[in-house]
């Protein structure tokens, strides 16, 4: 039974850019709630004062945007659950957390960080799990020495043999039983939220109706489900996502895996449905399918299809995806994408007719932009550097003379088209009765330095008329 337009969110900590992971997790979000005539919502969890900079927000807005993850609500697109930003929602915060210490449900603790530590040293050198204590239960005023303003707000935990459990759209049942849970902190002294209470606060104010997020967070969701209990709220549903883990099958990290970062791909020259499309393959599937477009991922996806086990980042995958939509994707649409990286080497190539051209001819034998533009460069520069290797063997003897040929003809041609300049090779050829490619060779390696390039026509097209000729020229006069 499909859901009724569900209210979803993707709801980041900005901390210096866009996580593989936490994309991964907006793709599912957004793409559940497109299937369903649903809202996406982005929500900024911006309360770790140090690290959640302007620059760091941007970057989440940039890594998403490159993506086409678009939002419905959110920073740049207010809606009627707004503000976005939870340090803008303090207010709403402590609020719900001076009705929870009426009603005896949260109460003000003021243990400092260090008389919590060495409690649970104690703990840990007996061997058992630590538990707050009750130190702070029955407190009505702060103990001498300590103000208001020194306390944080724990939830307290119903006593007794209780237990909490939820149906996960990933995983099935988990129960947990409350002997397991702590008196956690839902507030610190400055009145920041920690994450297991703002986040109940905001997705039941902004109506979330599921939750889906990566498997590192189970364990939070007890704590959460306790808070709606006290709060007399509907949870939303739950779905928990396999984790991505690195080549070296440890948990992809900032620390670690410098492929963590969204945007470093889109530097190197990954385009983003090569991307998203990997991305999506490392949690889900559709049979057997394998490359999927944007809109088979709206049409198709929903939470059965998503796996329990971790998936391993596979950078030659990766690759291998992005190949395939550099050959899928319009040529005009690659050519645009390329032009910043032939730009980053000097070239100026907008409005040049031979980049649409190039990329048809190049995409079989790229799998990034950078390569593709790395290739392109050869035909934008001027000059080129031998392969000495390749000018030993192409470049003497018999064939400078089937070059010197081939030159001949070239400069005479009426036009420079790829019809005309494979008739040249063609023509020498037969007229010296050798194969092809033995005109060929020659041409290529004094176009591109080596022998390896797309056909012939193309290579001398994309060299253009006068360069092709200067080359030519530079290789005979090598020669001798």
């Amino acid at each position: 039974m499909a859901p009724s337009k569900p209210r979803v969110r993707f709801a980041p900590s900005p901390t210096g850019y866009l996580h593989i992971g936490g994309a991964r997790t907006a793709l599912f979000n957004y793409l559940y709630a497109r299937r369903y005539g649903g809202t996406f919502i982005l929500r900024i969890e911006d309360t770790d004062q140090e690290r959640s900079t302007p620059e760091s927000v941007k970057a989440i807005l940039d890594g998403l945007n490159w993506l086409g993850l678009d939002w419905d609500e959110g920073p740049g697109k207010e809606g009627a659950y707004g503000p976005y930003f939870q340090t803008q929602r303090l207010d709403t915060y402590r609020a719900h957390a001076d009705q929870l210490i009426s009603q005896g449900k949260a109460f003000r603790c003021y243990c400092t960080r260090e008389e919590i530590a060495a409690r649970r040293e104690v703990a840990d050198k007996e061997k058992r799990a630590y538990r707050y204590e009750g130190t702070c239960y029955e407190l009505k005023a702060p103990p001498e020495g300590k103000k208001l303003e020194d306390a944080v707000i724990r939830f307290r935990m119903p006593t007794g043999d209780g237990k909490v459990s939820y149906d996960d759209k990933v995983l099935g049942v988990i129960t947990k039983p409350y002997s397991d849970l702590d008196d956690w902190v839902m507030m610190r002294a400055d009145g920041i939220p920690l994450y297991n209470y703002g986040c109940v606060i905001d997705d039941h104010l902004m109506e979330i109706s599921l939750v889906a997020r990566g498997q590192e967070h189970i364990n939070s969701t007890f704590p959460q489900l306790m808070l709606y209990q006290a709060l007399g709220w509907t949870p939303p549903e739950f779905a928990h996502l396999p984790l991505i883990l690195g080549p070296d099958r440890e948990k992809l990290s900032k620390r670690k895996h410098p492929e963590a970062d969204v945007m470093l791909h889109a530097r190197t020259g990954i385009l983003p449905e090569g991307l998203l499309n990997f991305v999506i393959r490392l949690g889900w599937s559709h049979g057997n399918d394998e490359v999927i477009s944007r809109e088979q991922m709206v049409e198709w996806f929903d939470f059965d299809g998503v796996g329990s086990t971790s998936g391993v980042w596979d950078p030659v995958k990766l690759k291998w995806f992005n190949q395939e939509w550099l050959k899928r994707l319009p040529a005009a649409l690659i050519a645009e994408r390329l032009l910043p990286f032939l730009e980053a080497r000097g070239f100026q190539a907008r409005g040049d007719s031979r980049l649409e051209p190039m990329v048809i001819a190049l995409r079989e034998r790229s799998q990034t932009l950078e390569e593709m533009a790395n290739t392109a460069s050869i035909y934008f520069r001027a000059g080129v550097t031998l392969d000495e290797k390749a000018a030993a063997k192409h470049l003497s003897g018999d064939s400078l003379g089937l070059l010197r040929q081939a030159r001949e003809r070239l400069v005479a041609l009426p036009a420079w088209t790829v019809e005309l300049l494979d008739g040249v090779v063609k023509t020498v050829s037969e007229t010296a009765s050798v194969g092809m490619g033995k005109v060929a060779q020659p041409l290529r390696v004094a176009i591109t330095g080596n022998t390896t390039s797309p056909g012939i026509g193309e290579t001398l097209l994309f060299a253009g008329r006068d360069e092709a000729l200067r080359r030519i020229d530079a290789a005979l006069a090598r020669g001798g």
